[in-house]
């Protein structure tokens, strides 16, 4: 969204529909939003005139919505990571920003400190009245350090992960020492790189065919207490056989499964 736009007035209904879908999808942090959450106020607003972007990103960022997973759900740096990043599109740059919004939390209340993002001149000069925000830490500007891109991939790892899966801060450290942020590696170690959750499954083929299996083969595996001595031998052999090739069958099929999942999920 960083194509010159036209006021709110002038665009056609098409328009202002991927204005809204694009507000949701980044001020949100990448959601997925159902229809009973959508602000149809706020939608109805935009759609009529009534309202600018500005005014759109400010309904939505003071919304329960909003509120409920950047403000309530995480820890106080993480909440101002986060506001930084869906309203003025870099991580805070110093520990100075982050306390003063904090503090400014603490006694003039949430929706005053989300005003203080949307209502300052670094958010007209960038977004202006019509324009979506959007990751401005991939670009250089004027006045931005050069340590915004890395702090920003900490911040944000991509397009894959919703903000509000992170709960800690990720620039605590690096902010408050003024230090370089090094970038990771995106793994299930790697908090923030969106693949921190594992998912287990667990296959039985049919109504517990496996244990049935084992418990036929540990059955099986013995002659019949009347079988004559001199078939015991040979009764064994061929039960051995067959029961070995259904186990090896069952259970080379459940591996094979769970090499398919693993490789179709990484």
């Amino acid at each position: 969204m960083t194509a010159d736009l036209k006021p709110m007035s002038e665009r056609k209904s098409e328009d202002i529909q991927n204005t809204i879908r694009a507000v949701y999808k980044y001020v949100l942090g990448n959601p997925h939003v159902m229809e009973s959450e959508r602000l149809v106020v706020a939608e109805s607003q935009l759609q009529n005139g009534r309202y600018s972007v500005r005014d759109f990103v400010r309904a939505v960022a003071q919304s329960d919505f909003y509120r409920a997973r950047h403000f309530s759900s995480v820890a106080p740096y993480r909440s101002v990571e986060l506001n930084y990043m869906h309203l003025l599109g870099r991580p805070p740059q110093s520990q100075s920003e982050i306390s003063e919004h904090i503090e400014r939390c603490i006694t003039q209340g949430y929706a005053a400190d989300i005003d203080s993002y949307i209502d300052s001149d670094e958010y007209l000069a960038a977004f202006g009245e019509d324009q979506v925000p959007y990751n401005r830490g991939i670009s250089t500007e004027a006045g931005i350090s050069q340590i915004t891109y890395n702090r920003m991939f900490a911040v944000d790892r991509g397009p894959s992960q919703v903000s509000s899966a992170v709960k800690s801060s990720q620039l605590v450290s690096a902010v408050a020492a003024n230090r370089t942020t090094v970038i990771k590696r995106s793994s299930a170690t790697v908090t923030g790189s969106g693949t921190e959750k594992r998912i287990k499954i667990v296959v039985s083929a049919g109504s517990n065919s496996e244990h049935n299996a084992r418990m036929g083969a540990k059955n099986m595996l013995s002659a019949p207490a009347t079988c004559h001595p001199r078939f015991s031998e040979s009764i064994v052999q061929a039960r051995r056989s067959s029961v070995f090739v259904k186990l090896y069958n069952l259970l080379s099929a459940r591996t094979a499964l769970r090499h398919s999942f693993l490789l179709s999920h990484y």
